[in-house]
């Protein structure tokens, strides 16, 4: 049933929202706002015809929480506090219980299956809780949403949104995007039974579901008809995030970043004489930043002409630090980056240069300083990091790409394709990549950077909105 308060004709359901709140000492609350494809296409909205947008997120830190409470808040944004009243503890159980902990695992295969996962009661209670997050999420956009609008929810964090709205809500246009790759049948299936198809009728709730690219699309498909026998009618679609041109190239000249390419510089020596391998990742377990270090160590044995004319930029920026899997990962990035130093660094070359400080503008400077950009995921829904680099390097870059990141399928034929898990075959890679000649380096990035931005972040969501109201 409508509300009378309903008005919105085009809403966004994420887990993080475009804006987060800090409490500062004295009791004030800043805000803080975000970036990314989302934001710039529901501003794109708003603009063109004037319709009402709203996005509905979650409170996510204490700032958050006391903004809603004190009801603070920025115009077409709605937060919620999902643990307020009788349900503490759920955003956390559905966030870091199911979400990260069970459906990013399975979706990115990553479980060590001869000890996990292990479904018992623990599991059971945590679904309870995404159950609940999820039915807020619903509740809050059935209220919101005027008659017959549409609704564009996000990932996986909300797979259970579409079935629950539509039942609320039958005359609304739903819509869901999964930014993650999808599992294959038979990973899929490690889930309970009831789960999967749970999961599944969720989704298909939806009028339309879409992926980042046509294979994570077709698993999601051969999953539906594996579990479910069909896709029940609902639309599949296909839209591949791309980088932000305009607004890379002139954040990337900024006063900021100048002064963090001299810093880099400095720290990579050698008068300007070496090249550069980068990689900026979260330290997350799929990214694979561990046996990238070990390719490079493995390239450093292999070929000794590279010793003091190379460094390995790194910067593993820190995530999800209360799990203790991810907190355990990011120690062995820094152990093996320390072990590298250690064993071939010299006086005036140190062959590791590691940062696990977050810093855009650092990561932008690495960006243009990059003559090879390694990007070897182990699974990755797309991995703008691919995107992004060719469009900002100075001289050019050579892509070392995973055959597993959702990117391969856009920016293969231009870049050198590894298999994440073959340590031996990266450092390959690696080495052709610094011999490359430089006429062919640059041929490389100017087709790597025009298939990098086919469908800049604002398109990409105008695109979605035009097919979920065909």
């Amino acid at each position: 049933m409508v509300s009378e308060h309903a008005s919105a004709q085009i809403l966004v359901a994420s887990n993080r929202g475009p804006v987060t709140y800090t409490l500062e000492e004295n009791g004030e609350l800043t805000a803080k706002r975000g970036g990314g494809g989302l934001v710039s296409g529901l501003s794109a909205i708003g603009e063109s015809d004037g319709e009402s947008a709203l996005w509905v997120c979650a409170a996510l830190g204490d700032g958050d929480r006391e903004a809603v409470r004190r009801g603070v808040g920025e115009p077409g944004v709605r937060m919620l506090d999902i643990d307020a009243g009788s349900h503490e503890g759920v955003h956390a159980d559905a966030y870091n219980g199911i979400a990260n902990s069970v459906l990013w695992f399975v979706h990115h295969m990553l479980y060590q299956t001869p000890l996990e996962p292990a479904f018992g009661a623990e599991f059971r209670a945590q679904w309870a809780a995404y159950e609940t997050y999820n039915r807020a999420f619903a509740e809050a956009l059935a209220e919101s949403a005027g008659a017959d609008a549409a609704v564009l929810v996000q990932d996986y964090h909300l797979a259970l949104v579409p079935g629950m709205l539509r039942e609320l809500r039958p005359d609304l246009r739903i819509g869901h995007f999964s930014h993650t790759p999808w599992a294959p049948v038979d990973y899929f299936r490690m889930l309970p039974d009831d789960i999967a198809e749970q999961l599944l009728r969720g989704i298909l709730g939806a009028d339309r579901a879409a992926f980042l690219t046509g294979r994570w699309a077709d698993a999601f498909t051969e999953c539906c008809v594996a579990v479910l026998g069909g896709t029940s009618g609902t639309r599949i679609g296909v839209h591949g995030l791309g980088a932000d041109a305009d607004f890379l190239r002139e954040r990337s000249r900024r006063d900021d970043v100048e002064e963090r390419l001299v810093a880099l510089r400095e720290q990579i020596g050698g008068s300007g004489n070496r090249k550069v391998i980068v990689r900026v990742d979260r330290t997350e377990l799929s990214k694979n930043i561990v046996r990238g270090l070990l390719a490079y160590r493995q390239l450093l044995e292999d070929r000794p002409e590279w010793h003091e004319r190379v460094v390995h930029v790194a910067f593993a920026y820190p995530s999800r630090q209360d799990l203790a899997v991810y907190r355990d990962y990011t120690a062995e990035v820094q152990r093996v980056a320390d072990e590298i130093n250690s064993r071939f660094g010299v006086a005036g070359w140190t062959p590791v240069v590691l940062h696990v400080k977050d810093d855009f503008a650092r990561s932008l400077a690495a960006y243009r300083l990059a003559d090879v950009a390694l990007v070897n995921p182990i699974r990755d829904g797309m991995n703008l990091v691919a995107k992004e680099v060719p469009v900002v390097s100075d001289e050019g870059c050579v892509l070392v790409l995973s055959r597993e990141a959702g990117a391969y399928e856009e920016l293969g034929d231009d870049a050198l394709v590894v298999n994440p898990y073959d340590v031996t075959g990266t450092a390959s890679a690696l080495h052709a990549a610094l011999s490359m000649p430089t006429e062919e380096r640059a041929e490389r990035t100017k087709r790597l950077a025009a298939a990098a931005t086919a469908l800049p972040p604002a398109q990409w969501f105008l695109d979605q909105l035009r097919a979920l109201r065909a």
